[in-house]
């Protein structure tokens, strides 16, 4: 399970203990420069994280053969190019950062967070980002979105249509592109964090049925 762009594990956390509960092995781990605190982030480079994620793919398909594959946002690109290179059986997208959202969107969205509570929590993280970070974020958006069009395995499109920092576009770009078996779910009332929003169990009960469906265990 791969997190999103200055997240970490605690944004698919929720997910993982759903999915322990059926016996699942969960492994989620922590990208380069991803401290608390962020205080590495400016540090490193997009394919440090392409290799720390493919590091944890040769790993566990070493242990365990094929894997279940889960990214969110960010995380959701290296989860294309690590389908296209390890037995992976079933994928799973949560926000995959392919499109950013519209001026207008971010607009509203800004408006909303000063008058909310998370106002302070939100703007103080963007300060700690360093824009070298954002810079290989972007890299590494436009080298990942070339391998969508090869992934083969079934796959699992989730959205939330209120994501404010990935445009709800990206999840129809995902199923217009991947060319295996797949899905589309879109959660209304759901912004970007979406293991951590009202609707949460409902995705998480879907994302189950998908990776245990045809499953004769």
């Amino acid at each position: 399970m791969l997190h999103g762009f200055t997240g970490g594990p605690y944004e698919l956390t929720p997910l993982a203990e759903h999915l322990s509960k059926r016996g699942t092995v969960c492994h989620v781990p922590e990208l380069p420069g991803h401290d608390p605190e962020l205080l590495t982030l400016g540090q490193v480079q997009w394919d440090d994280w392409l290799s720390a994620a493919s590091e944890a793919a040769d790993d566990l398909t070493r242990r365990y053969g094929a894997i279940d594959l889960i990214g969110f946002s960010m995380g959701g690109l290296l989860s294309a190019y690590i389908a296209n290179r390890f037995p992976v059986r079933k994928l799973v997208l949560l926000n995959a950062a392919v499109y950013y959202p519209s001026p207008l969107r971010l607009i509203k969205d800004v408006a909303r967070r000063a008058r909310s509570n998370d106002w302070y929590k939100w703007n103080g993280k963007m300060k700690k980002t360093p824009w070298k970070a954002t810079l290989q974020f972007i890299a590494l958006n436009k080298r990942m979105r070339h391998e969508i069009p090869h992934v083969t395995v079934p796959t699992y499109i989730a959205q939330g249509e209120q994501d404010h920092i990935i445009h709800p576009k990206s999840a129809r770009f995902l199923y217009s592109q991947l060319r295996g078996e797949k899905e589309l779910h879109l959660f209304r009332d759901t912004r970007h964090m979406i293991c951590l929003e009202a609707e949460a169990p409902e995705l998480f009960d879907s994302v189950e049925r998908f990776l245990y469906k045809h499953d004769e265990r």
